[in-house]
């Protein structure tokens, strides 16, 4: 169940990265999303180092490839989620085949190792076909899936449903066909109930803030449609998830390329906002109209735009929603939000996990009452993502009444 930002966190989704990391060159970085070729001995240390951070509060962490063998355990899983990894266009007749049936051999280990780093054409035992024989020995047949370290995006619990979001980038479609097979087929979660779907309209869970009970924020840009927007809304006010959604327009730039790229909750009442946008981050508010029913029929009533912090504020039922700033000065700020300074993720509230190297951001954050536990990412950073990016939180307590 969560119903917050900042509720005690109790289990999270995260992701080990492991070999798909290693498929990353200088080549194919910039198409697989990620600004860099990362260490991946020391982007794991620093993995493991955050995960051992959320288990010493107490948290059950649960990690996706495990989750995933353990769906494909399943021979229903295991048949969707080869039909799936096979749909690719460029393969052929030939190699889709050869693979498919390679695919259907494999242990469910082995069938998960397969679709999260890839195959590249020279790693083939057969299957010859004009396919192979064209394409390059390092080209990918399966891409690897090196975002899947940001669990945050492809899926999302709100309430007590999980949103299966679409992802707007193709390097990162694939990643929900897995999120969805482990919430519809593991034995611990196939009973939970889902919205959205991996073939709706584009939202990523970087873009989905809960800042309180029934009020959601939804980033709208590079990663979010507006029409990913309006159907998220229409199934939150359906199901009795939310009463109020703000729509958030967020630049369409690499730098902001999700809502919690520029402001994540720490507080019940205050968020960490780079300072650079204060000013013109605005929200249209949605709201269900009087006759809107429980299957999503009747119109939205949409109003603004407003400038952000007052909209939440009204939304959220307070006085003032609290902004701490990103860094010092507009050129401090800038760095440290390049570098997921507001990417925070909260435990509980005014407990924050967030990285080290934002060091004037952490320390507004202590002066203003958050308690920041420190974290390395040089290496995770490489891909734009932060704490919040790497966790996706199943279960929180719920906020006072």
């Amino acid at each position: 169940m969560i119903d917050s930002e900042v509720g005690r966190l109790r289990t999270v989704l995260v992701h080990r990265p492991g070999r798909e990391l290693q498929r990353l060159t200088p080549r194919n970085n910039d198409r697989l999303l990620f600004d860099g070729v990362p260490w991946v001995a020391r982007a794991q240390e620093e993995h493991d180092a955050f995960v051992a951070t959320l288990r010493g509060q107490g948290v059950e962490v649960l990690h996706l490839t495990d989750l995933l063998t353990e769906t494909l355990a399943s021979p229903e899983a295991r048949a969707q989620v080869i039909e799936e990894t096979m749909s690719s266009l460029h393969l052929g007749a030939t190699m889709r085949r050869y693979l498919t049936d390679a695919c259907g051999d494999a242990s469910p280990a082995e069938l998960t190792g397969l679709v999260v780093a890839g195959m590249r054409n020279d790693e083939v035992r057969g299957g010859q076909g004009l396919v192979t024989a064209l394409l390059a020995p390092h080209d990918f047949l399966i891409d690897p899936l090196p975002n899947l370290v940001f669990t945050r995006d492809s899926s999302m619990w709100i309430g007590d449903r999980v949103a299966i979001p679409s992802l707007a980038m193709p390097a990162r479609a694939r990643e929900t066909q897995l999120t969805e097979l482990i919430w519809s087929h593991h034995p611990r979660f196939r009973d939970c109930r889902r919205i959205l779907g991996s073939r709706a309209e584009p939202v990523e869970g970087g873009d989905v803030l809960l800042l309180a009970p029934g009020v959601v924020a939804v980033g709208v840009g590079q990663r979010t449609t507006p029409a990913g927007a309006e159907r998220l809304a229409r199934q939150l006010f359906a199901e009795g998830l939310a009463h109020t959604l703000l729509a958030v327009p967020v630049d369409q730039t690499r730098a902001t390329m999700h809502l919690d790229t520029v402001l994540t909750m720490v507080d019940v009442d205050t968020v960490v906002m780079y300072p650079n946008i204060a000013d013109r981050l605005q929200a249209w508010t949605v709201t269900p109209t009087a006759g809107f029913t429980p299957d999503g029929d009747g119109d939205l009533t949409v109003e603004g735009p407003a400038p952000f912090a007052p909209a939440a504020g009204w939304a959220m039922g307070i006085d003032r929603l609290r902004v701490i700033a990103t860094g010092t000065d507009p050129v401090i700020a800038e760095r440290e939000q390049w570098d997921d300074g507001n990417n925070t993720l909260a435990l509980a509230p005014r407990l924050a996990i967030a990285y080290e190297r934002n060091t004037a951001t952490n320390e507004r954050l202590a002066q203003a009452g958050i308690a920041v536990i420190p974290i390395a990412g040089s290496e995770l950073g490489s891909g734009r993502g932060g704490p919040r990016c790497m966790s996706c939180p199943i279960d929180r307590d719920p906020l006072p009444g």
